[in-house]
């Protein structure tokens, strides 16, 4: 009886131990933020550039007006 005792609190406590470390290491560290800032990790090349196509594919499509583009397939939005 005693054993099972030792042994089920022995669990508890690594498994305790295991629960409250786990989620320790949320988010990106300060020094690993530079590397992520850079230019070439963005996902759009240039901005400008993406901006106009994105306009132009969305006024090309008739009824659809997505990403912030109001209007219909005139172009003139």
């Amino acid at each position: 009886m005693k054993n099972k005792t030792v042994v089920l609190l022995a669990s508890f406590v690594v498994l305790t131990s295991f629960m409250v470390t786990g989620c320790s290491s949320l988010g990106v560290d300060p020094w690993d933020r530079d590397l992520l800032a850079r230019p070439a990790m963005s996902l759009e090349g240039n901005p400008v550039e993406s901006a106009f196509s994105d306009k132009m594919y969305f006024s090309r499509e008739a009824s659809s007006g997505g990403q912030g583009f109001a209007g219909g397939g005139c172009g003139c939005n």
